[in-house]
């Protein structure tokens, strides 16, 4: 990957823009967090829930949602990725100076100005932290336009958790109410154990004012949907963020279908009145 890769000189939905890596973190053992400036010109800014594809020179393309961005002269953007394939490796690998291919943005957004107004409730497991990354960044910038603000993340360990620091800066204000649970303790962990339902059931809600955003393995969302459901949430005050094959972004291929959804075009985010009875079938 060096920048004499030739681009494609004219615009388009399938043509990739080269962005350079500007810092690459290392977040735990098998993802890490990028953050990519424009070559030339820079992208549309996407929406926090919506993701874009990333090329790896002479490897292949992947979809990763977008865990941060600036706007502005600066314009870059950020992904949180895990090595889980030889894409994802090359990604997650890539150090500053590498070049990479960028198309999008794609898809549906957690519809965070909608909420303006209302309590949140944000529901993170594993890597699902970071299409929720966004949305919790636009909080702390607008503060005063929400209610009570309450993030749960669960991770299988303590290493295991992204943002690490920015998880304790945020658990250290009074801006956003943070419970942390691990499915591993170890001596010394301070925070809570077991699954994010159980500090979601003891949490005390305000129903008719509540929205919630959920990310994470889909167990995990539909656990936690049923629980905001019995505390009084209607299913379309819940959004989930769903996960299927991703190739062309756009809505040609046809690989990312769940039911009637293309989730690159319908979805990834999707409220879970719409959600619940595609989850409902067995291998859909």
């Amino acid at each position: 990957m060096t920048d004499t890769v030739t681009w494609p000189a004219s615009p388009s939905a399938m043509s990739p823009v080269p962005y350079r890596v500007r810092k690459a973190v290392s977040e735990n053992r098998d993802s890490s967090t990028l953050e990519l400036e424009p070559v030339d010109r820079p992208l549309p800014a996407p929406l926090p829930g919506q993701f874009m594809m990333m090329y790896a020179f002479g490897i292949g393309e992947i979809a990763i949602s977008v865990s941060g961005l600036t706007v502005g002269a600066d314009a870059t953007i950020t992904h949180t990725i895990r090595s889980v394939g030889a894409v994802s490796r090359a990604l997650h690998d890539a150090q500053p100076g590498t070049v990479i291919g960028i198309r999008g943005p794609f898809g549906t957004d957690w519809g965070l100005r909608a909420a303006t107004g209302r309590d949140l409730v944000i529901v993170a497991g594993g890597v699902g932290l970071a299409p929720l990354r966004p949305v919790v960044l636009g909080v702390l910038a607008d503060r005063a336009a929400y209610g009570t603000v309450t993030l749960i993340a669960g991770a299988r360990s303590r290493d295991d958790f992204l943002f690490s620091d920015e998880l304790q800066r945020w658990a250290a204000s009074d801006a956003i109410d943070v419970h942390l649970t691990v499915d591993v303790p170890v001596q010394g962990w301070p925070g809570e154990i077991g699954f994010v339902t159980e500090p979601l059931r003891r949490l005390p809600l305000r129903a008719e004012n509540t929205s919630a955003f959920l990310c994470g393995p889909e167990p995990m969302m539909h656990n936690s949907a049923l629980e905001l459901i019995r505390k009084g949430l209607a299913p379309s005050s819940i959004r989930v963020s769903l996960e299927r094959n991703m190739q062309c972004g756009v809505g040609w291929c046809g690989h990312c279908q769940l039911g009637s959804l293309l989730l690159c075009r319908d979805g990834p985010v999707v409220g879970y009145d719409i959600a619940a009875p595609l989850l409902a079938v067995k291998e859909l």
